[in-house]
């Protein structure tokens, strides 16, 4: 323990910025290619108004929890602290292209407008955060800390580490050598030449690969000298302006943007939670209220100048802060993403990097969050570990095959649902199970922990939310209503009866506590 003041900058920082960075340089890339590709937004909308606003949101949210480590830092008096990473969050990324802007868009026949929706969606969503980040603290002191780790580990393993893994084995002369590059030094300890960070070497080896197969007349990346030509002429100096006028625009479809907007704000506020959480469990604490309501006032602010993204804070933390991350770190990121969006530079990289060098980056922390998950719980919530995991996987299933039949112009409406189940795919079960699956995860594994604990009581109480949660839509669900899933929601109220049943026999009839600790430890 020393007296002096933390400091801003850290060796290590420079391996977390480059591998931090180039995940939010990923993240810029992928929806970039949506807003120009899917929604089919013009240049001048994407690089000229969406991307400045998005790059100020980001230096704006870095900034910010780079100073929040380092009060902390400085009131603990310790330099082993590391700012939670924030950026735009990935699901939501997706699921405000494919679900409000494309349709609204191809309704309209003007791309504007499904801008102006996806503005509108964010504005809400931000409300929702700022004002869930006050319920926060209470939630996550009664939930069980396997619940939100699980939940989120079920989050990095299918949504954050699937894509990834399936790109790293497409491109995988590029893919493993990158990934093994990044296993040596940031599980192995292996230092590259002059302290160089494993990201940066990572990134200009798999460059390398690429151009220099290119050469050779060998595809390796997917690289177009073509493209990266063309990527010169976005260059230029552009600085957010306000967009009120788009923002209110959107509302005229506001019927539609409430029923995604509101449970995805719920998910936003859970999966925030999952991860002040996960850093606590690394040993940084972050007061969860400010850390929320933080992402509602960026994503707000970025809304207002045309950003149609939420923020988030981000899975990960465990593993910046194992390679060395501290403070600097994400101020740094910030910093490089305003300079990227603000001048421009993001063709260039979209041409210049291969995509599948930075993927195994993104496998890296999905391999760490999903360790951590076990590693930071109880031996004996083990198994609530593990159901936490399957409502995202069935989520992650779903989307694959609805992805799948919508290539070939069809659904799986049209299939039949009982055609699927005869050959096995069992689509409604993944309709049930993945719907609101972070809500389900949590509950499901809260469950399973108060009981293993012989919490009775706490374990009707989560059925019983359990229950509220499906009977309005939140919960095996992808839209919100009333009586959605009746059955289910009496499913879950019969369990709550059941355990304050067991809780209230147990109330009278006291069980041997010595035993029942030995059993779970066993």
């Amino acid at each position: 323990m020393n007296n002096t003041a933390p400091k801003l900058w850290s060796p290590g920082d420079w391996n977390a910025l480059f591998g931090f960075g180039t995940n939010i340089l990923v993240n810029l890339l992928t929806l970039t290619a949506l807003l120009r590709y899917v929604v089919k937004l013009p240049d001048d909308i994407v690089f000229g108004r969406i991307l400045p606003a998005t790059g100020l949101m980001l230096f704006l949210s870095t900034g910010y929890y780079a100073w929040l480590a380092y009060q902390l830092a400085k009131r603990e008096n310790r330099d082993t602290v590391c700012a939670l990473p924030s950026g735009v969050s990935v699901p939501h990324m997706f699921v405000v292209v494919f679900v409000i802007m494309l349709p609204i868009a191809a309704a309209s026949g003007d791309p504007i407008h499904g801008w102006e929706a996806g503005l509108t969606w964010v504005f809400v969503q931000s409300f929702v955060l700022m004002l869930g980040g006050f319920v926060a603290p209470w939630v996550k002191r009664i939930t069980p800390r396997a619940a939100l780790l699980g939940a989120l580990a079920g989050v990095s393993i299918t949504f954050i580490a699937m894509k990834p893994a399936l790109d790293m084995y497409l491109d995988p002369v590029i893919g493993l050598v990158c990934f093994a590059i990044l296993l040596a030094s940031w599980f192995g300890g292996v230092r590259y030449w002059r302290g160089i960070p494993a990201g940066l070497v990572a990134i200009a080896v798999g460059a390398l690969i690429a151009w220099g197969g290119l050469a050779l007349g060998r595809d390796f990346g997917g690289m177009d000298p073509d493209a990266l030509g063309s990527s010169l002429a976005s260059f230029g100096f552009s600085l957010p302006i306000p967009a009120l006028g788009h923002v209110f625009g959107g509302f005229e479809y506001l019927g539609v943007i409430l029923v995604t907007a509101i449970p995805f704000g719920i998910y936003d506020l859970v999966e925030a939670m999952d991860n002040v959480e996960s850093a606590e469990a690394g040993g940084d604490r972050f007061p969860t209220t400010r850390v929320i309501t933080a992402d509602g006032v960026v994503s707000l602010v970025g809304c207002l100048l045309g950003n149609p993204f939420i923020n988030a804070v981000y899975i990960g933390h465990p593993g910046w802060k194992a390679i060395g991350g501290r403070i600097g770190y994400s101020a740094a990121t910030g910093v490089m993403v305003l300079i990227l969006s603000w001048c421009g530079l993001v063709a260039l990289l979209m041409a210049l990097i291969p995509v599948v060098a930075i993927a195994p980056i993104l496998l890296y922390i999905g391999l760490l969050i999903g360790a951590q998950a076990f590693q930071e719980t109880p031996r004996a919530h083990a198994p609530a570990v593990v159901l936490a995991l399957i409502p995202q996987i069935a989520a992650w299933g779903k989307l694959m095959i609805d992805n799948a039949l919508a290539a070939a112009g069809t659904h799986a409406g049209a299939i039949g649902i009982d055609t699927l189940a005869g050959t096995g795919v069992l689509y409604r079960g993944l309709e049930l199970l993945g719907g609101g699956a972070i809500l389900s995860s949590l509950v499901l594994a809260a469950l399973v922990a108060c009981i293993i604990d012989r919490a009775h009581a706490r374990a009707g109480a989560f059925a019983l939310a359990g229950a509220v949660l499906t009977f309005f839509g939140f919960m095996h669900s992808e839209a919100i209503g009333v009586a959605v899933h009746p059955s289910i929601a009496t499913a879950y109220l019969l369990v709550a009866g059941g355990m304050f049943v067991l809780a209230r026999q147990t109330a009278t009839r006291p069980i041997d506590l010595a035993h029942a600790a030995l059993e779970a430890a066993d």
